[in-house]
């Protein structure tokens, strides 16, 4: 993410909304094996509730 002026809080708001979606959803991050945060979220799951 770079610094960046914005025109309004809307347009904060709606540039920073699509930042967080591509960060989380599509882009893979090598500390998790290539997976995107959400996929490495939700795969965590059901070893979660084998555990408890």
């Amino acid at each position: 993410m770079y610094l960046k002026a914005y025109s309004n809080v809307l347009d904060a708001k709606k540039q920073l909304n699509a930042y967080f979606e591509f960060y989380n959803l599509k882009r893979p991050h090598s500390s998790l094996d290539k997976m995107t945060p959400d996929e490495f979220y939700y795969d965590q799951l059901p070893q979660q509730n084998k555990v408890a």
